[in-house]
């Protein structure tokens, strides 16, 4: 039986199922204290969101897991690392609950064509493109939903990376510099045009580069309102935060920047709204400028320079479309949904330029 949040699997995404069925079967019930999987053959559906990492649901009757593999084709020497992103969960979910666990990881190419990891299935709301029953017209609870993402990501922020040992995980020092420098060289490796907003918003990043922070944190480094499962029955309670890939250590408004990013509002520019489309457009869900007074409120940290790392979320998400792009460009994936991603692109370019030219 499908589950609501999973589809059929999309055309071209099938994989080796019985060399995968044979493998989890082998190793997994080590990883479960030995629980035997049940006799019920393996089924297999995919999750729908997200452009970039495959995402699917295994179910051995009743136990269900998440496997994440990379996307097919050639992908960047450090992008959609499976084995990296499974240590990380199995470093940080002991500290942190809303991190969830991890399970089994492959390296074997051969199993599947990719490294891949298993890892725990929660249930729950992930709000994508539509509002979900759960929520619906209630614009209290839509604000309250909203503040509970906020208040999320400030309690991330405030575990003790030392004391949990989680610095090893990065290198705080320099680490936006890193980010900004490694960003700008990947759009110049990926681009298909010059545009000229991306040249310049890469130059006056990388000269008003801010200082470390005193007290460096866990960064999720892709916190977003579809990157959290709401709880079913009260959906103002958080019950995983989901895609840990890129996760590191380093400043905390790398965070706080890249939440405003993917936060457009009803009274943003057509160009921008239309290409990043989301439900907090519509009535209710707390607008930027309450997102920016509510961490500062719970963090007590101080967002005097949050523009700048609003305007570089909104870099970097132009050169991760470009990245997809490109590999539709040169027909490195047959995936129609990309073909129009260059639109998105320059007009992510031409918000992070506007935003950088007005001072606003």
């Amino acid at each position: 039986m499908q589950s609501k949040d999973t589809a059929p699997i999309r055309p071209g995404e099938e994989l080796d199922w019985k060399a995968l069925e044979a493998h989890l079967r082998e190793n997994l019930p080590a990883k479960l204290g030995d629980e035997e999987l049940t006799d019920a053959g393996l089924v297999v559906e995919q999750f729908p969101g997200g452009h970039s990492n495959l995402t699917y649901c295994i179910r051995f009757g009743g136990k269900e897991f998440v496997m994440r593999r990379p996307p097919f084709g050639p992908v960047a020497p450090t992008a959609h690392d499976m084995p990296r992103e499974f240590r990380l969960l199995s470093a940080i979910s002991p500290h942190f609950n809303l991190a969830p666990k991890a399970y089994l990881l492959c390296e074997d190419t051969a199993v599947i064509g990719a490294p891949f990891y298993l890892m725990e299935r929660r249930t729950g709301i992930v709000v994508r493109q539509a509002v979900p029953d759960e929520i619906g017209d209630n614009l209290e609870l839509r604000y309250q939903v909203s503040r509970s993402l906020v208040d999320t990501l400030a309690d991330m922020h405030s575990i003790d990376i030392k004391e949990t040992g989680l610095i090893n995980i990065g290198k705080p020092a320099g680490f936006v510099k890193r980010q900004v420098e490694g960003w700008a060289g990947r759009w110049e490796r990926s681009k298909t045009t010059e545009l000229p907003e991306m040249t310049e918003s890469a130059e006056w990043l990388i000269k008003r580069l801010p200082a470390d922070p005193e007290r460096p944190t866990l960064v999720h480094n892709d916190y977003k309102l579809d990157n959290v499962m709401l709880d079913s029955n009260d959906p103002t309670r958080i019950v995983a935060i989901l895609d840990w890939e890129m996760c590191t250590v380093g400043d905390p408004l790398i965070d706080l920047g890249l939440l405003l990013c993917y936060w457009p509002q009803a009274d943003d520019p057509e160009l921008f709204s239309g290409s990043l489309r989301s439900v907090t457009m519509l009535p209710g869900w707390m607008k930027r400028a309450d997102i920016i007074e509510r961490y500062a409120e719970r963090s007590g940290r101080d967002l005097t320079d949050i523009k700048y790392y609003h305007i570089f979320a909104l870099f970097k998400l132009a050169v991760v479309i470009q990245q997809i792009f490109y590999r539709y460009h040169v027909g490195q994936t047959q995936d129609n949904r990309f073909a129009d991603f260059h639109t998105r692109v320059d007009a992510l370019a031409k918000m992070a330029h506007s935003m950088i030219q007005s001072g606003s």
